[in-house]
């Protein structure tokens, strides 16, 4: 192959596996700033450090991926061997950094699960009129859940509290497979000496507690954090087995160049040696005289001048 079509051949290679993977690494900062920053997710309720490390890490990692896949195009465009030196510096420690998250996430999976389980329990303790009541009746709407274990746990509620009941009888109108609220609360009863305007209308509370769906949730989202980042590594791997041989073949390119300035790069061949210049074909031992007699090397002695 000459050495021209192959390295565009590469560099149409490094131009599609770029384009992969600044589109991974635009997925993995987005997961980045939806764990620090959604206050629509349970994730940014729930008080761990190693989350929030596994959050800022996926941000950090998409924002370098953004500016080594510039880098690559760049030094493939250019054909400059030293952008492409950085460019594989920069695979190397992006794939370290996936691996540290990657292996928190993993490791710090039970710990994040507890903090979790703090997190539900402490916004139902404090349920009635603040900002992450919402979360938990979403949670219970589409969960179809109520509570983290069961509606029992209802019963830790500051406002439950004050009202001395020993049963759920009330309960947010989100563990209700239908309800009709109140105006002025959040609260549901299905027993008529709990009506409004203090409490809304509930009908076929809900049971099952929470935590299988919290569990489930933070399981699925998990999976899909790891898959993106070994996607992403795959990836690299492909991009610096590309870069390796780009870099090679412009070292060649330069060469021959130097070698002979004025010869057309698309008649060099990358494994062209100066061996291919001899010809191993039978040599003629016989020579002519200068009168186009024919003299055999063998008997020269026959001859005469």
């Amino acid at each position: 192959m000459k050495l021209e079509v192959k390295i565009e051949l590469l560099k149409f290679c490094s131009a599609l596996l770029n384009s992969i993977f600044l589109a991974l690494g635009l997925s993995v900062a987005g997961c980045g700033v939806w764990i620090l920053f959604d206050r629509g997710s349970f994730l940014t309720a729930i008080s761990s450090d190693e989350l929030r490390t596994v959050g800022a890490g996926l941000l950090l990692i998409g924002g370098v991926v953004v500016v080594v896949s510039v880098v690559g195009c760049v030094g493939a465009g250019r054909e400059n061997r030293f952008l492409l030196l950085m460019y594989l510096g920069f695979l190397i420690v992006l794939i370290l950094g996936q691996l540290f998250v990657t292996l928190l996430l993993l490791i710090s999976k039970h710990t994040i699960e507890r903090s979790l389980d703090a997190s539900v329990d402490r916004i139902i303790l404090q349920y009635g009129g603040r900002g992450q009541d919402r979360l938990m009746d979403n949670v219970q709407h589409y969960g179809k859940c109520c509570g983290r274990t069961g509606a029992d746990d209802w019963l830790k509620n500051s406002y439950i509290q004050t009202l001395n009941l020993t049963n759920p009888d009330v309960l947010p109108c989100s563990c209700f497979s239908s309800y009709r609220p109140s105006l002025d609360s959040s609260w549901c009863s299905e027993l008529l000496n709990f009506s409004a305007p203090l409490f809304g209308r509930g009908n076929t509370s809900y049971h099952q507690g929470c935590k299988q769906k919290l569990s489930d949730w933070l399981q699925e989202n998990a999976v899909t954090i790891v898959g993106m980042d070994v996607s992403l590594m795959l990836i690299q791997v492909f991009q610096m087995v590309v870069m390796v041989y780009l870099y090679r073949a412009f070292g060649r390119k330069a060469v021959l160049k130097k070698a002979d300035p004025l010869a057309e790069p698309d008649h060099a061949h990358l494994d062209h040696t100066p061996e291919d210049d001899v010809d191993y074909g039978e040599q003629n031992y016989g020579y002519s005289h200068t009168d186009d007699d024919y003299i055999d090397p063998a008997h020269p002695a026959q001859y005469h001048y």
